[in-house]
């Protein structure tokens, strides 16, 4: 209790009652003081971040709300978490506390299947507050836990065995200031900067914030049968944002929130290095035996034809690539609902074919080269059950699930038990179109990779390029379908600055000649096609990985430009890329081993030279104590490759 002052009186009984009250009012008002400075506190293991929770009582409401400091600094100012129930009760604005538990530590290194890292450190405090709204006569608890990288917390609703329904979720996250944020309202949309009070309605998540010194991210993590949560700006003039839904949220209680996260660092690049925590806050792997699961860069059969077919995986086997995809038309018209996903039935629109697909997948197994179809939802809702099991038979490696529903509760439990369903018939799984991840692959890694990005098929500007990386990447592998010989690359960005592309964006399955062909005009009839033709260059895709070991982000702005390096076994591969205004970046390769020589291959882009793709290749050794600087004009980029001599 704070220290208490008291004035002493001469002894008369009046004095004395005086005293008395004097002494009691000064109590009282010590007891209020102490109340209202007894926030419960959790730090992160390194102690720079730091989450207090208290129980605010103001205008008759009494309300969980819980505060981020970063190195004493404030972040997120008091912020409550409230719930409206779909008879109108609000559930957090009547609260007690009915207990809080000790602060537990948990600190364990894990291996995922594949990743940006070979192996990830899950190193967080943790403490939960029971709650019980008195009003709506709902208990509920509040999980915290506090990593070195940010905050993340869940609720838990509901008494037992009783459904509950919710119509809103009103998680608040307030800033200390009207800080500018980087938006968008579609998972394939394009970003603006805005003020927080900007925001409007139906903000994407990740929502990165600059705020101050600081770049904070708001996310959410394992959602798996809750609705979508997205954010708007917060009411009034308070800068912040809100929880919104996409859908009410149904279920037998206990229900269990998605985490809400709070990712937080010094620079984009670290938020970018970070994002680990998305996936440390879902279940470990589910699958017993991942042997099947094989990440691998993957070429688009664009003929549906056996002849492009044999094509595509000779094309493979040459160029080290693990798949080939056959994407909309090969079982019918995706949008015609009568399209039966049981047969191989060409579009005619699309293709003359023929396309014999099963002798294809024999072609493939032969060449160890897998097999991946595309299913549009209209038959993936229907036939999943029945696909699913023939696929497996026929001997397809993956499916990619093509303009999945999302959003609601509803379909986002449909998606994440199809991705399990998948994997009871080892059918790995790329989700297409606006599903965004929340880290659910490191449960069930058959879920190789998903879209939620807009990507070089929409032709998006480096800068919005450079936005997304720091953005939407944050929450996991992005299918970015790079392209290289259509003309688009020539007209927006560069050739080189593709070949970097396959560094900097991380997916585990990587679409690479999204609109390119190894067939000649003479085999497919056509002369407009993209062809694949020999450039020395192209060894870059070839030897490029699709995982990683280690992943370092060198250099970076939010849409200006980034400088990333990933290391496989022993070799680096570095991606540079840079948008809106010449650039010359200094780059020191600390990174390398000490004591050791590389030698560094660099491909860069040359104007002056008279080729296709316009890509020059510099050879030079480099060690640990170097700088190399890069030039960059807009809207090119450079990747190079680092081995140990």
């Amino acid at each position: 209790m704070p220290f208490c002052f008291s004035r002493k009186f001469s002894s008369s009984s009046f004095t004395t009652v005086a005293h008395g009250l004097i002494c009691l009012l000064a109590i009282t008002a010590c007891l209020m003081v102490s109340a209202a400075a007894n926030a419960e506190s959790l730090t992160s293991p390194d102690g720079r971040i730091e989450v207090s929770v208290e129980i605010d009582q103001t205008d008759q409401h009494s309300r969980l709300v819980y505060q981020v400091k970063v190195a004493g600094e404030v972040v997120i100012k008091d912020s409550p978490i409230s719930f409206l129930r779909s008879d109108d009760a609000m559930i957090g604005e009547h609260v007690t506390l009915a207990s809080t538990s000790e602060t537990t530590t948990h600190d364990e290194t894990w291996k995922p299947v594949y990743g940006e890292r070979s192996s990830i450190r899950d190193h967080y405090r943790s403490r939960t507050f029971h709650l019980e709204d008195t009003q709506a006569n709902c208990p509920l608890a509040v999980q915290f836990r506090c990593y070195d990288t940010g905050v993340a917390f869940c609720t838990t609703l509901g008494k037992e065995n009783t459904e509950l329904k919710l119509k809103e979720e009103r998680t608040e996250f307030r800033f200390t200031s009207d800080y500018p944020a980087w938006r968008t309202t579609s998972a394939q949309g394009t970003y603006d900067k805005v003020p927080l009070n900007q925001l409007g309605k139906n903000v994407e998540r990740p929502l990165v914030v600059e705020a101050g010194q600081h770049y904070v991210a708001i996310g959410e993590a394992k959602l798996v049968d809750y609705a979508v949560m997205r954010l708007r700006s917060a009411a009034g003039d308070a800068p912040g944002v809100v929880s919104q839904l996409l859908s009410e949220v149904t279920a037998t209680a206990p229900l269990t929130t998605p985490w809400r996260v709070i990712l937080i660092a010094y620079s984009p690049g670290q938020l970018l290095e970070s994002n680990d925590l998305f996936l440390n806050l879902n279940d470990p792997c589910a699958i017993a035996d991942t042997s099947w699961i094989k990440p691998g860069k993957v070429l688009r059969e664009i003929s549906l034809t056996t002849l492009g077919g044999k094509a595509a995986i000779d094309f493979a086997v040459k160029n080290n690539f693990q798949y080939v995809e056959f994407d909309a038309g090969w079982y019918g018209h995706e949008y015609d609902d009568a399209s039966d996903a049981t047969t191989i039935t060409v579009d005619a629109k699309r293709s003359p074919g023929p396309l014999d697909l099963q002798e294809i997948i024999q072609y493939g197994k032969q060449r160890d080269i897998g097999i991946l179809v595309y299913v549009n939802r209209r038959a993936l809702e229907k036939q999943l059950d029945e696909i699913l099991p023939l696929y497996k038979k026929w001997g397809i490696a993956g499916v990619k699930y093509g303009f999945v529903n999302t959003g609601s509760q509803k379909w986002t439990s449909w998606l994440h038990d199809a991705v399990r369903k998948a994997a009871e018939y080892e059918l790995m799984v790329d989700i297409h179109d606006e599903y965004r991840p929340t880290g659910y692959s490191r449960t069930y890694p058959n879920l190789m990779t998903q879209e939620g990005v807009r990507g070089d098929e929409a032709t998006p500007s480096t800068s919005l390029a450079v936005t997304t990386l720091f953005t939407r990447n944050l929450a996991g592998a992005a299918d970015h379908t790079i392209c290289y010989y259509d003309p688009r690359v020539k007209k927006n960005w560069s050739h080189a600055q593709q070949l970097a592309k396959a560094v900097c964006t991380y997916s585990p399955w990587q679409f690479i000649y999204w609109y390119d062909t190894p067939l000649t005009p003479l085999q497919d009839g056509k002369t407009t096609r993209n062809r694949i033709l020999p450039s020395p260059e192209l060894e870059f895709f070839a030897q490029v990985p699709t995982v990683w070991d280690e992943t370092r982000v060198l250099q970076g702005d939010i849409g200006e430009y980034v400088v990333i390096a990933r290391r496989s076994g022993s070799d680096w591969f570095v991606g540079a890329i840079n948008a809106n205004e010449k650039r010359e970046l200094t780059v020191p390769l600390n990174f390398l081993d000490s004591g050791k020589s590389y030698q560094a291959r660099i491909y860069r882009d040359d104007s002056t030279l008279k080729t296709r793709t316009q890509v020059a290749i510099d050879e030079q050794t480099v060690d640990a104590e170097e700088t190399l600087t890069i030039t960059l004009a807009p809207n090119e980029g450079q990747a190079m490759r680092m081995t140990p001599k």
